[in-house]
Formats: C-alpha cells, sequence, structure tokens
C-alpha cells in the first residue's frame, strides 16, 4: 500500500519537475574562507518575491533547484552587509554554477542598530505549525489556557480539557519539557501563565522518535520568552483588563550577553478576579435536578525564569537555568439545587450547595546542562532536570436542604476537604547527532522518575468542632519510572528527504490507595495497591517530496501512548455535593494511537493536511449512576477513536495588510460496550473549527488587527454533544517613543457570544448543561524596550521542539520553503 501511494505522489511531480536545474556556489569571507550557515534566498527577478531558502555548509556551498525563470540570489549573515547577485535566467537546460560570492564585513560597529521584524501571527511548516503570541493585539491580557482556545485546530471543553483535530490527550510542553499535570491541575496552571510571558506555541501532530511517545494527538509546546540580544537590554510591562471584574498584570525581562556569557531573567506578576456562571438540568430515575451556579475565580500568581550560559569556546557551552510559578487561588462557588419530583413536576426540596476552595500552588524547575556542536557535524546535549509541584487545597463545603418554599431549614451537612499534594519529577536526558552516510543520524535515551502524594483528608464540620471522617478520607501515594532509548535517521536525496525512527519506553508504576473502611461495625484499614511493568515500541517516519518547490508532499506516520493521568487511577470517591461524586479507576489503561498524515504545501503558503488516527483504549470521563438518584464521574476506557480530519490554512500579504485563515473539519467515531442498552456507546461526528485574523498597518505607526473563531458542534470525552461557540476580539497598536514602546488596546469577544452548552445521555442520567465565563474583557497594555538593540543568535538547546525543528532543518536540505 505504501508503494502504490509513493508511485502515485511520484507520478503527480514527474511534468512539473522534469526541467527543474540545480544553482550553486559559494559563499566566502574577504579572505576566501567559506562562509557556513548563511542564509541563500532564491527571489523572482521582477518582483524579488522570495521562492526558496538555503543554508550554507561548512565550506559555505549552496545547492537549490528551480523551475526555468529569471531570478536573482540575496545572500545573508551576521555581521556581513547583504549581499544581492545580479539577474540570471534559467533556460531550462543544463545546471547553474554562480561560482564564488563573497561577502563583506560591516564597515562599522553595530553599537546602536536596531533591527526589526515582524513574524506572522501563524507560521505553517512541513512538521509542525508555529502560533507567535508576542507582538499579537488581541493576545495582550490573556492567559495560556485562553490563547489555546483561539489557537487553530485546539478545542477547550467545559471542563477545560484540551484536544487537537477532534482528538484528546494532547501532551503540554513547557520550554521542550512535558508536564506533569492534567485535568483541573493543568487547567489551573495554564491559568496563571500570562500572555506576557509567552513567545509562541508550537504544535505538532505527528512527532518523531526523538520526542517522548505520549500525547496521541500531538504535542503543545509553550515556548516562554527569551532574550536573544547582544549587550544589556530588557523590558517592563503594565496591563490592565476590564470585565464583569479589573485585573492587572506586569513584568520585567533583564538579559546581558557577551562572548563569555549570557545572563537572563523576567518576572511576571497577575491579580484578578473573573466571573462563571453553570446551569444543569439532569433526569435521573424518578427525580430532576436542576443546578445554577455563579462562579469566582480569584487569582494571584509569581512567575519568574533566570539562568546562565558559559560560552566555552566556539563549540562547548555549559548553563544553567531555574524558573517557577508560585499562585494563590481562591475558587468560590454558589447557587441552588431544585429537586423535583418527576412523575408530577412537583418541587420536593432545595439544596443550598456553596463552596469556598481556597489553593496554594508551588512549581520550581531546575536545569543544569551542556551542548558540544561542530557546526555541520557532531552535536552532543545532556539535560538534568529536577522540579516539584506543591498544591494546597482548603475547601469549605456546605450543604443546606430546605423545603420547597425554602422557608424551613430540613437539614444540613458541611464537609471541609484538605488536600495537599506533592510531585517531584527528575530526569536525566542525553541526544548526539552525527552525519552518517550522506545523512543525519540521532540516537538518545531518557531516564524518568515522578513520585507523587496526595493525602485527601475529608472533615465534618460541627458548630463548634470539625471530626477526620477515616471513612472518607485517603491517601494516594503513586511512582512512576520511564526508561527511553531512539534512533532516528533522516537523508536527503535528490527531490525527496526521508526520516524514520524508533523509540523504545518501558514503563514501572505502581500506585498505593490507603484508608479505612467499615466491616462488621469495625474500622479496618485498607491498601488497594496496584502495579504495572510494561514496555512498548514507537516507530515513526516521513518521507518529503519536494522536487518542485512550489508544491511540495510530506507523508508522516507515528504511534503514540497516553498514560492515565495519576489521580484518574485512584480508586476512592471524592464528593463533588451531595448527589455528585468523582471516583478513580485502577483498571483504566494506556491509550494508543497510530496516525498517517499526508500534507501538501503549494507556493510555500497554502497548507493542506489530510490525517487518520485510530486510537485503542480511548480515555474517556463516563457520568455514572449508583443509588438511583445519585451519579459520580469516572474515566474508563472507551473501544475506540477512529477519526479523519482534513486542516487548510492560507495566509495571504499585500504591502499594509496581512491575513490569516485556518479551516479544521474532522469526523470522529466512538464506540464501547459497557453492559449493552443505554450502557453502550456508539456516536459519531463531522465538526469543523475556524480560525482566521485580519491584520493592518496604517500611519507607520499604527497598527489593527481584529479576528475571530468558530467551533461547530462536536463530542466531548465521547458522550457529550456540545453545542457551537465562536467569538470576534478587536484591538489597535501604536509605536512609541521611537519604537521603543507599545502601547496595545485591545477587546476580547467583542458581541458577547461565548458560551458553551450540550447534553449527555448514558447509563439512565440525561444531563443538560451550559455555562458562560467572563470572555468580553477590554484590555490595555503598555510596553517598554530598554538597553541595546543588536541581534545576536540565541542559544539553541537540544529540548523540546526546540530540537526537532534543528533537526528537521539539518536534514531537510531546501524542504519547506520559505517556513524554513
Amino acid at each position: 500500500m505504501r508503494k502504490t501511494i509513493i508511485n502515485l505522489i511520484a507520478a503527480l511531480f514527474v511534468l512539473t519537475s522534469a526541467q527543474a536545474q540545480r544553482v550553486t556556489g559559494t559563499i566566502k569571507d574577504q579572505q576566501g574562507k567559506g562562509l557556513e550557515k548563511s542564509t541563500v534566498s532564491l527571489l523572482r527577478a521582477k518582483d524579488s518575491f522570495v521562492l526558496k531558502l538555503a543554508v550554507t555548509n561548512d565550506d559555505g556551498k549552496f545547492d537549490l533547484t528551480a523551475n526555468p525563470g529569471n531570478y536573482l540570489l540575496n545572500v545573508s549573515h551576521v555581521g556581513y552587509t547583504p549581499y544581492y547577485t545580479k539577474p540570471f535566467e534559467l533556460s531550462g537546460s543544463g545546471d547553474v554554477d554562480l561560482g564564488n560570492l563573497e561577502m563583506s564585513k560591516l564597515s562599522a560597529n553595530l553599537q546602536g542598530v536596531t533591527v526589526t521584524a515582524q513574524r506572522p501571527m501563524v507560521e505553517v511548516k512541513a512538521d509542525k505549525m508555529i502560533v507567535n503570541v508576542e507582538g499579537t493585539i488581541n493576545s495582550v491580557g490573556n492567559d495560556a489556557l485562553e490563547l489555546l482556545r483561539k489557537a487553530p485546530g485546539v478545542m477547550v471543553d467545559k471542563d477545560d480539557n484540551l484536544s487537537l483535530a477532534g482528538k484528546n490527550g494532547v501532551q503540554i510542553y513547557i520550554d521542550g519539557k512535558p508536564s506533569p499535570l492534567s485535568g483541573a491541575d493543568l487547567a489551573n496552571f495554564l491559568k496563571t501563565l500570562q500572555s506576557s510571558q509567552i513567545d509562541a506555541f508550537e504544535i505538532i501532530t505527528n512527532p518523531s522518535a526523538k520526542y517522548e511517545a505520549a500525547g496521541n494527538a500531538g504535542i503543545i509546546n509553550i515556548r516562554l520568552k527569551k532574550n536573544k540580544s547582544y549587550g544589556t537590554n530588557g523590558s517592563v510591562s503594565l496591563g490592565y483588563n476590564i470585565g464583569s471584574f479589573p485585573k492587572y498584570n506586569g513584568g520585567i525581562n533583564f538579559n546581558h550577553r557577551n562572548k563569555h556569557f549570557n545572563l537572563f531573567g523576567n518576572y511576571n506578576y497577575n491579580n484578578g478576579l473573573s466571573a462563571n456562571s453553570f446551569t444543569l438540568r439532569r433526569e435521573q430515575f424518578d427525580t430532576i435536578f436542576q443546578q445554577t451556579n455563579t462562579m469566582r475565580f480569584k487569582n494571584n500568581s509569581h512567575a519568574f525564569k533566570t539562568g546562565i550560559d558559559f560560552f566555552l569556546g566556539q563549540k562547548s557551552t555549559i548553563g544553567g537555568m531555574v524558573y517557577g510559578n508560585v499562585a494563590k487561588n481562591e475558587f468560590n462557588s454558589a447557587g441552588p439545587m431544585y429537586i423535583i419530583y418527576e412523575p408530577t413536576n412537583t418541587l420536593d426540596r432545595i439544596l443550598e450547595a456553596s463552596s469556598q476552595n481556597k489553593m496554594d500552588r508551588t512549581n520550581i524547575n531546575t536545569n543544569i546542562n551542556y551542548r558540544y556542536a561542530v557546526p555541520g557535524g557532531t552535536e552532543l546535549n545532556i539535560d538534568a532536570d529536577y522540579g516539584f509541584f506543591n498544591i494546597r487545597s482548603n475547601q469549605m463545603q456546605p450543604n443546606h436542604y430546605y423545603n420547597a418554599d425554602h422557608t424551613v431549614l430540613l437539614s444540613s451537612s458541611v464537609y471541609n476537604m484538605i488536600a495537599p499534594t506533592d510531585i517531584d519529577l527528575l530526569s536525566t536526558k542525553v541526544d548526539y547527532e552525527r552525519n552518517f552516510k550522506g545523512g543525519r543520524l540521532g540516537i538518545g535515551g531518557k531516564i524518568a522518575f515522578v513520585k507523587t502524594d496526595n493525602d485527601f483528608q475529608r472533615y465534618n464540620v460541627y458548630s463548634s468542632s470539625k471530626i477526620l471522617d477515616t471513612l472518607k478520607s485517603n491517601r494516594f501515594e503513586y511512582k512512576e519510572n520511564i526508561n527511553a532509548l531512539y534512533v532516528n535517521y533522516n537523508k536527503t536525496l535528490k527531490g525527496w528527504v526521508v526520516q524514520f525512527g524508533l523509540r523504545a519506553e518501558n514503563t514501572h508504576s505502581r500506585g498505593t490507595s490507603t484508608g479505612f473502611k467499615e466491616v462488621n461495625n469495625t474500622m479496618i484499614p485498607f491498601d488497594s495497591t496496584f502495579e504495572r511493568d510494561y514496555t512498548d515500541i514507537f516507530p515513526s517516519a516521513a518521507i518529503t517530496f519536494n522536487k518542485n518547490p512550489k508544491s511540495q508532499w510530506n507523508l508522516t506516520y507515528s504511534r503514540r501512548i497516553d498514560r492515565p493521568a495519576y489521580q484518574d487511577l485512584n480508586p476512592f470517591e471524592f464528593k463533588l455535593n451531595e448527589y455528585t461524586f468523582m471516583k478513580g479507576n485502577t483498571e483504566l489503561k494506556p491509550q494508543y494511537t497510530n496516525s498517517i498524515g499526508l500534507t501538501h504545501t503549494y507556493k510555500f503558503k497554502l497548507n493542506t493536511t489530510l490525517n487518520y488516527s485510530h486510537v485503542k483504549d480511548i480515555f474517556s470521563q463516563i457520568p455514572d449512576t449508583t443509588e438511583k438518584t445519585k451519579a459520580f464521574l469516572t474515566k474508563k476506557n472507551l473501544a475506540t477513536q477512529d477519526i479523519v480530519s482534513l486542516n487548510i490554512s492560507y495566509p495571504f500579504q499585500y504591502k499594509w495588510y496581512s491575513f490569516f485563515a485556518n479551516l479544521n473539519t474532522y469526523y470522529s467515531h466512538y464506540t464501547a460496550d459497557f453492559g449493552g442498552g443505554d450502557r453502550n456507546i456508539d456516536q459519531d461526528v463531522y465538526a469543523m473549527t475556524f480560525y482566521m485574523q485580519n491584520s493592518a498597518k496604517f500611519c507607520k505607526t499604527w497598527t489593527a488587527e481584529l479576528s475571530g473563531w468558530y467551533s461547530s458542534p462536536s463530542l466531548w470525552q465521547g458522550v457529550f454533544k456540545s453545542d457551537q461557540m465562536y467569538g470576534i476580539d478587536g484591538g489597535v497598536q501604536k509605536q512609541l517613543f521611537k519604537g521603543k514602546a507599545t502601547m496595545k488596546l485591545s477587546v476580547s469577544d467583542i458581541f458577547n457570544t461565548m458560551k458553551w452548552g450540550g447534553e449527555s445521555n448514558f447509563a439512565g442520567a440525561h444531563s443538560q448543561a451550559n455555562g458562560k465565563w467572563e470572555s468580553r474583557q477590554f484590555k490595555v497594555n503598555f510596553t517598554y524596550r530598554f538597553g541595546s538593540n543588536q541581534v545576536k543568535a540565541a542559544r539553541q538547546r537540544a529540548t523540546g521542539l526546540d530540537d526537532e525543528s534543528k533537526r528537521a532543518n539539518s536534514g531537510g536540505g531546501g524542504q519547506g520553503g520559505v517556513g524554513q
């Protein structure tokens, strides 16, 4: 089958590529030495439109292919005057050797020279999509979760779970390192990351073997800002948002770089109160539960990052970094639940169940790294990391029952839940690359340890005291060790780029849930311990056909895994209110995904990707039933999910106006059988998401943006049918003080349309829910930049997606066009 596909793709390009010619040459300095890593741009002669990019090798040589026509070359290198060739013609016969092209050093010191570049909002490359946050007007004042909600192909459901192109199991990375958090803990952490901290999102759906195998939907890497300039410089920023409540944010960024070391750091502060609303109607057995809640989330967070790199000559760099986040959050929820006897539609009683949860979160991470690199040759990267999360939760939940007239208090139950959670992470990672058999060979490995400890203490609260409820309290300890080895190889052939890899991961995990249970009126301790040990192989492959640079094809395949979240394995029941529980599942197995994708890039702009994925044992949050009128939520493995997606993106720019549009459509089919009848799942959906941004620059210092997104009805977690969602943002930006300062004004969700809703029907429980958050806000932000503006290439570390970008560039030759 694969051979047939390859032959069909090749046949499509025979006519268009038959007349392609090679353009070669050598870039040298004034002493006649070849300049490695110079950027060579092939321009169309009539309008200087960039058609293709290449990078020179160790000897300064470059090699491009092009169809007949009139062209010229532009060559750039840091510290040298840009070089342009005279126009030349390709007639369709014979290769063209432009010989030696000599570049001259800049005649004056670069001190005081300012280089300004405008990055597009979204860059689409062969292996990933990059959403550039910095500099985008409508991103100001948003947190990471809100920004991801609007990212192309990304969806955030009612419980703040992330999915990508219709698939859950998205793996979140921070600066190239996977986050151990999931579910509500991950959502709350993302809410503490502000747009002022974020440089870009990197979205990759079919990662190579160099990546960790976790994340069946792919990886989203949140790349935090790091100053890339030479000298001493930095910036300060202040921001204010107002919706239902005011919000404040500010930050400072500092960098000092010379030829011996680079010292950098930043700090960001955020303080604000946000409002949400929520309604739920659940019909179960003979009872209707009608619930309305108003929620307030108060965030007070401090984020920091500091580090130093020492340059040990031209080949070696050693560095260290400390970064983290400290937050004090408070979540309050209040509202009545009307309990109705369904046969007569009679209100039986009213439950007033408010909740106050105070949460302290501390995350500190440390990194020590070493890099040895010979340009164009051997490269070794070693990273050692240690990090910890301390999460402290103190929740007070009173439950007061009133009669139907709300005049008589029938009964009360007040609970106090104290739940400290500690997560420790330790990992060592080694990556080695070298040239091999005309291509690039990479091998590496990683050893990672994770330890979590969650001590859930529930107290029954009385007027003068509180007593620990040992039957409802529980301690869950979990340890996990993952050992991984990989090999990856890519090679450029004539008109082709091939890449294949294999990753092996061994996982050993042990979970222990301890507490007390009652047997014959006697309290005895219990220990629910489970242990697993398994090894998996994860192949990956990619074939790029780029003989015709204006029409390139890329075929990719990968196998992925998603392991259960730590708390989802805890068999203990956690009470949300008197009628709703959450319960873990020790039988929850990893889910596995096989995914294949075909991408076509036309004229370096129009990108079309068709992807098919089959997910085995997919996770789903199931609303199950117990004791007739009570319900509990638990994670289970559905049998399968099959999903076919089509993604189309196109950027356009003409002088002062730019435009970007992304359309993602998909078909998804979920199947599972938990006992037949109303416990059987067989649901499918056709869905789409659309994102668009318009940007216009006028009067030299003014820029305006208008962006919008739409998400059609879809399926969340396999059982919840969601309604459509959409919103429009707008804003303007003004450059001040000769470009040293920027003022941004914006309004998010201008027409206040962003809300969610949907329904589920499983195991005799029919639920309808909808909600709204404080999406419409007016935002103002001021940023001032100080110090030197000299551009200096930033150090690239072989971690996470930054590594993969470097791998693709070194192994892909001329593939990817302008995007590379």
